[in-house]
């Protein structure tokens, strides 16, 4: 059985993290199954990659929020992101956050 850090214990995760690690988890996101994936966290974000091969980003700002990007699998110098949007933390689902831009959530979650 698995036994997964969510929500403030990924946020401290964050915070506390110097530099950038990553560490088996278990990700999903709106259109997904949940699926096992490799959870980068640092003092400014969250990232992994979706079985697609595309790489999602979380960028932190202020109290649990942030905005979110996505970056195609094929990315090139010079190339922008897909910019997702605002997201907040979803109230009663930690390690959730949702989208304000088109209702987007994604949820991340380090195996202990």
């Amino acid at each position: 059985m698995k036994k997964l850090a969510t929500g403030a214990a990924l946020l401290a995760g964050l915070a506390l993290a110097l530099p950038a690690m990553a560490a088996p988890g278990q990700c999903s996101i709106t259109g997904l199954d949940p699926f096992d994936c490799d959870v980068t966290v640092d003092g400014g974000g969250i990232t992994f990659v979706l079985p697609s091969g595309e790489t999602f980003v979380f960028a932190h700002e202020a109290d649990g929020e942030g905005l979110a990007y996505l970056i195609p699998a094929d990315a090139q110098p010079g190339r922008y992101p897909e910019e997702l949007g605002h997201f907040a933390p979803v109230e009663g689902e930690a390690g959730c956050w949702l989208g304000e831009k088109d209702g987007t959530k994604f949820c991340a979650a380090l195996v202990q």
